[in-house]
């Protein structure tokens, strides 16, 4: 019976295996043929970022088993190579002729014999001369020759015969081109880490070898720091060789680069915990850093200098020296994973630490610095990110938050100073809008708008110089095509305007329309209307400085006379008749009552909705006010004497009365023009951009940032590339506001602030 039941399975199993053989499994870069219907690929992350490694597949024909066919990306299977040479490294000093080449510095594992840290297959990175390698080709300038065969997971040994002979070029060379495909490079790479990670207990490594691959691998990341997968790989590895042999690497510690896996900054966290020390500064950022509880903002990428600067100032104003942690129950566990994928990940011994990396709470107390650093330097980093532009450029500056712009004078900014002293001594203080401008380095825009007046301001703050108009005190800007007024010492950081500041300047704007409705301003209605300031005791001395400003502008630019007939038409008559008697007091300072004079009252009499004819009379009647040694021609022809009503002026304004203020508020409102919109329309697909960029635009709106496998996937229903797509769409940013709005670091990240631009 138990014979019986054996013949059964064996035959079954003869039946399966005879049908599977039907089916056969190939590494092959081909697509699935078209009796096949395709299933979701499978991911994963080589040493380039992430790449397709199988699309499994079902076979229509076969009723019963399913076929599957491997497509992967590791290049060809190797043949086995007739060398019984040994592996062994070659130093840095042997010299070597491989193949028709003078390699003249070795750093590299040659040989025939050499079995991967892993135990599958031949070690990547060994390079055997029995295996053929086309003849050599190089020529300064030239491309070197890729196919399918280097792979993402590239081994010398599977590569094709002319991948081999571009390989051995570039290793003749200097190894310096930064066109070089990067492929080549990792092979290279791969040879170090085995050289590390498989003697990282022995002396087989000299401390002198071990810093000359050091400075190798180091030489590399600056070379072909572009590319984000060896950047990455190349950081992590010299943070790995510092961890080994810290005392030996101690003074190269600094040239370090960031690095994903963070190893030191764990170890420098654990430690610092472990002895009782606060976190300071500097670790707490690259603890914010580390996390995934938090992701850093544009601004902090983008101006990372100047954010860890801000940051380390904002931390001590609210902590001093540090946070205090207590040491968490967690043990801390250090790995290394290798870009060769013939090299298992490694755990470094370490001492029992814990592993504070992952607490939750000082995290929390750091977010909030974290995100006001940003928010300070969202306009710096903005400027940054438009084209054709400079952390030099006085418009950075200006940006910068106080503490940094006084750590980063230039001598741009001190030629503007001495620029502006000799405006203030020499010319009253008054230039054009448009030279102002020119010291900032960049196009005078079309319109002054906010940011434009902010700008100029805190250029004036740096040589302690104010300017008239201030849209902060004076509440109206000056125009791009206009007149501005500079004043020394300025404004300064704690000016804060009175009461009796804001009626004066109210003042000075109806004065000073009635001075200039002429074209011509008398010396005698100047010096009245500067009398109206000198005299009000109420005013402190930065208070007339900055009046006396803007009365110097306001009579060396037109008057802005829209909307106020509209205005006064409101006024009650107690508040008509205060407002007359200020005009005419004003015009009449000169003392002279001639037919010119009577004309241009009745133009501001018609210019405001008031009754002409009714000019004489008013005149009359403010006359019969007048003290005994007051004179009034009675014939407009004849000019006796000199008109003195000063005094009456200033009795009038230092009654401030409730009428006159009130009347002066409710016809001269804010002289602010809106804001010009960068864009009327941000709904529609019509504005630049096609339908299929707009639909991925919407979506990546929804959240701040992308993990890049996520935006592939999106691209990939709209039929879009990711690189292409992402420069489309921050080419019509530029378009639009000048600033891209995607910033792809690996992740995408979408600039919430270009976002609020660009919708208006």
């Amino acid at each position: 019976m138990e014979f019986f039941v054996g013949a059964i399975i064996i035959y079954i199993l003869y039946k399966l295996i005879t049908r599977n053989s039907k089916s056969k499994t190939s590494n092959s870069y081909n697509s699935p043929k078209n009796n096949t219907v395709s299933k979701p690929s499978v991911q994963k992350s080589d040493a380039y970022g992430t790449q397709a490694i199988s699309v499994s597949s079902y076979n229509e024909n076969d009723e019963e088993f399913a076929t599957f066919t491997i497509h992967t990306s590791f290049g060809r299977e190797a043949e086995k190579s007739s060398n019984k040479q040994k592996g062994r490294w070659v130093g840095e000093s042997e010299q070597l002729t491989i193949i028709g080449r003078n390699l003249n510095k070795g750093l590299f594992y040659f040989g025939g014999i050499m079995n991967s840290l892993d135990g599958y297959g031949v070690e990547p990175s060994l390079i055997d001369e029995e295996r053929p390698a086309s003849k050599s080709l190089m020529k300064i300038g030239a491309e070197l020759h890729t196919d399918e065969t280097l792979g993402y997971w590239p081994s010398y040994s599977s590569l094709s015969k002319e991948c081999r002979g571009a390989y051995l070029d570039w290793l003749a060379s200097d190894r310096s081109d930064p066109n070089t495909p990067i492929g080549y490079v990792f092979i290279y790479f791969y040879g170090f880490e085995r050289r590390i990670i498989e003697n990282q207990t022995s002396s087989q490594v000299s401390d002198q070898e071990f810093t000359t691959i050091f400075e190798e691998v180091l030489r590399l990341h600056k070379v072909f720091n572009t590319n984000r997968s060896f950047r990455g790989y190349s950081a992590n590895f010299l943070e790995l060789m510092a961890l080994l042999r810290p005392t030996l690497l101690e003074q190269r510690i600094a040239k370090i680069p960031d690095t994903n896996n963070a190893l030191s900054f764990k170890l420098k966290l654990a430690k610092t915990i472990v002895n009782g020390q606060p976190v300071g500064a500097e670790l707490a950022l690259d603890w914010l850093k580390d996390t995934f509880e938090y992701s850093l903002k544009t601004p902090a990428r983008r101006c990372e200098k100047e954010f860890r600067k801000l940051f380390e100032i904002r931390f001590s104003q609210k902590f001093g020296k540090g946070i205090s942690v207590k040491p968490n129950k967690t043990k801390l566990r250090l790995s290394y994973h290798a870009a060769s994928n013939c090299i298992n990940g490694i755990d470094l011994n370490l001492e029992e630490l814990p592993d504070p990396s992952i607490l939750k709470g000082p995290i929390n107390k750091l977010i909030p610095i974290a995100e006001q650093c940003a928010e300070e330097l969202s306009s710096y980093s903005r400027y940054l990110g438009k084209a054709d532009t400079s952390k030099n450029d006085i418009a950075a500056l200006m940006l910068l938050p106080k503490e940094l712009a006084n750590e980063s004078n230039s001598s741009v900014i001190e030629s503007f100073k001495s620029w502006a002293v000799q405006v203030v001594q020499n010319n009253n203080g008054i230039t054009t809008v448009k030279e102002f401008w020119s010291h900032t380095g960049i196009p005078l825009p079309k319109s002054m708008n906010k940011k434009e007046n902010e700008l100029l301001i805190k250029l004036a703050a740096k040589a302690d110089i104010g300017i008239a108009p201030d849209m902060r005190f004076h509440q109206t800007k000056f125009k791009a095509d206009g007149n501005i007024v500079l004043f020394s010492p300025g404004h300064g950081e704690f000016f804060e305007p009175s009461s009796a500041f804001n009626q004066v300047s109210l003042w000075m704007r109806l004065g000073t329309m009635v001075a200039t409705i002429d074209g011509i301003v008398d010396q005698d209605e100047k010096l009245t209307l500067q009398k109206l300031i000198e005299h009000d005791d109420r005013l402190s001395p930065s208070e007339k400085s900055s009046l006396n400003a803007y009365l110097t502008w306001r009579l060396n630019s037109p008057a802005n006379t829209a909307g106020l007939k509209a205005r006064i038409e409101q006024l009650n008559s107690p508040q008509i008749e205060s407002l007359k008697k200020f005009m005419i007091s004003i015009a009449l300072a000169d003392g002279k009552v001639d037919s010119s004079e009577i004309k241009q009252m009745e133009k501001i009499y018609t210019c405001l909705g008031l009754d002409k004819s009714l000019v004489t009379s008013d005149i009359h009647n403010l006359a019969s006010t007048r003290t005994p040694n007051s004179s009034y021609p009675t014939n407009t022809d004849e000019s006796g004497g000199k008109f003195q009503l000063d005094e009456d002026i200033l009795a009038m304004h230092e009654s401030d009365t409730s009428d006159a203020k009130s009347m002066l508020e409710s016809i001269f409102t804010v002289d602010i023009e809106p804001e010009i919109e960068t864009m009327s329309s941000f709904s529609t697909g019509h504005d630049g951009l096609d339908n299929e960029h707009k639909n991925l635009f919407d979506m990546l709106l929804s959240k701040e940032i992308w993990p890049r496998n996520e935006v592939h996937e999106l691209c990939k229903k709209l039929n879009l590339m990711v690189d292409g797509a992402i420069e489309t769409i921050n080419d019509w940013a530029y378009e639009k506001v000048d600033a891209p709005v995607l910033d792809d670091d690996g992740d995408i990240y979408v600039d919430l602030e270009i976002v609020k631009e660009l919708k208006g």
